[in-house]
């Protein structure tokens, strides 16, 4: 017998409607599209902005620049592609994050640039002490150095490793940033090392992902990430200690870091769940818990393998990778292809990097930074091709209209891995264990154009179905 009888189907509440690549850049509606410009023509009025020509940010001069408080310092540095049409995906963010208007997303924008320069946050990255960095990066979601279906970059976050011991142990060596930063006094040093990983992410990670082409609309910068979260072998205990840390930091993060999330798949959730669930809710806005599912055993590689390719998903989770978490990333064949190693490099060393504008403006070069004692670091690992030249600013808006009668096309009939209808929603009553988000799996389909909504629904009840049954038979 199985648990699956009772099938449900879960309404979406904004997963969906906000998932990649809607809202992104060439995937703007008429309305996010004034919005946009009405935001850029907010913030010039406010001095945080300037248009050119030519664009301020394309000035390769300013990659170097942190007290810089504009559009280009918050766009160029943190991402470091020049180009005016990627700039504008991480602009796109503030205005994401808050639905798209204007005036909300200023205030965002604004308090982030103010706590950017309190805390010095490039200087931050630039000057990290790289031990200490690679300290910090045990305790927190590590890259696997492979891609979804989409292209985002995946994440894996084992929350057992954050036991009491890990923790104090980090917790004494975090009286400083370990960098020439300066800070605002108020923002624990902890976390501001976290936000040094949040920078490899917009600034390192994304921009790499950006520029692979074997992708869905591989025209639109990645600003994203996808990320599975292990929560097996914690005990109520362990949650309850690291509730404070945990907040802290989710909180700072949704804050200055608006919009990179993407769907986030909870693991090895125990019986007592709910209760922790109650806590997590409350951190998170709507719209990023509306990404959070919470999968049961049976479910964890089905639902995985609807978004991520088996050999882009780590062995311990069902799928072909051989990486553990405390792995080096290990690059797909994408990224190993579109790489030119350079002074001797063979692999991306550790510590911070990120990428600038090489020279004739064709390439992006990698820049390892960050300090050894008193010495620091600014040396050229590789370069990579730019996938896309700068567009012009009719020429990227007329392909959001071109995109969207695409997708409706026989090329659509192609993408048969991005998912349109949502998973079981762990912010639904009664989708808070991983019982009952079993239950709810059907929630699940894929994109076909060949298939109506309720034929795919059916699709994937079907294929849990036969998951659940196999699992009853062994």
């Amino acid at each position: 017998m199985t648990i699956m009888s009772g099938l449900r189907r879960v309404p979406s509440a904004g997963a969906v409607d906000v998932g990649y690549p809607t809202g992104h850049l060439g995937h703007l509606t008429e309305h996010e599209t004034q919005a946009l410009a009405d935001f850029k023509t907010l913030l010039e009025e406010k001095g945080l902005y300037k248009l050119g020509p030519p664009p301020s940010h394309d000035d390769p001069t300013l990659l170097c620049v942190v007290t810089i408080c504009t559009l280009v310092r918050l766009v160029v540095l943190r991402t470091v592609l020049a180009d005016l049409s990627r700039a504008r995906a991480q602009t796109r963010r503030y205005l994401r994050a808050r639905k798209w208007v204007p005036q909300d997303a200023y205030v965002q924008f604004a308090d982030t640039e103010k706590f950017r320069n309190a805390n010095e946050i490039e200087t931050l990255y630039d000057t990290i002490d790289i031990d200490s960095y690679e300290a910090s990066r045990k305790l927190y979601p590590r890259f696997t150095g492979h891609r979804d279906k989409r292209g985002i970059p995946i994440y894996v976050f084992q929350i057992r490793h954050l036991d009491s011991k890990a923790v104090a142990d980090y917790e004494k060596s975090t009286e400083t940033t370990y960098s020439k930063a300066k800070t605002d006094g108020k923002t624990p040093a902890k976390l501001l090392r976290l936000f040094a990983l949040y920078e490899n992410l917009t600034r390192f990670v994304q921009p790499l992902s950006s520029e692979c082409v074997d992708r869905q609309n591989p025209e639109t910068p990645i600003t994203l990430s996808t990320n599975i979260v292990d929560i097996s072998h914690v005990s109520l205990r362990m949650f309850w200690n690291l509730k404070a840390h945990m907040q802290a930091a989710s909180q700072l993060a949704t804050a200055h870091y608006p919009e990179t999330l993407d769907r986030i798949f909870i693991i090895g959730a125990p019986y007592f769940f709910s209760t922790v669930w109650g806590w997590i809710k409350r951190w998170f806005d709507p719209v990023t818990v509306s990404k959070i599912f919470i999968l049961s055993d049976h479910d964890v590689l089905p639902v995985l393998t609807t978004f991520m390719d088996l050999e882009d998903i780590p062995k311990v989770y069902g799928g072909k990778l051989e990486w553990s978490f405390f792995d080096e990333p290990a690059y797909d064949e994408e990224i190993k292809r579109i790489v030119t190693w350079e002074n001797g490099f063979t692999n991306f060393p550790p510590g911070p990097c990120y990428w600038r504008p090489s020279a004739d403006g064709t390439r992006l070069e990698c820049l390892a930074v960050g300090s050894k004692g008193s010495k620091e670091r600014r040396e050229v690992v590789c370069t990579i091709p730019k996938a896309f030249p700068p567009k012009s600013d009719s020429a990227t808006e007329t392909s959001a209209t071109n995109n969207e009668k695409e997708e409706v096309s026989e090329d659509a009939s192609t993408t048969e891995t991005v998912p349109k209808a949502p998973l079981p929603r762990a912010d639904d009553p009664e989708a808070t264990t991983a019982e009952s988000t079993a239950d709810a799996v059907a929630g699940l389909a894929i994109a076909d154009a060949k298939d109506s909504t309720e034929q795919l629904s059916e699709k994937i009840a079907s294929l849990a179905d036969g998951a659940r049954n196999q699992s009853t038979l062994n």
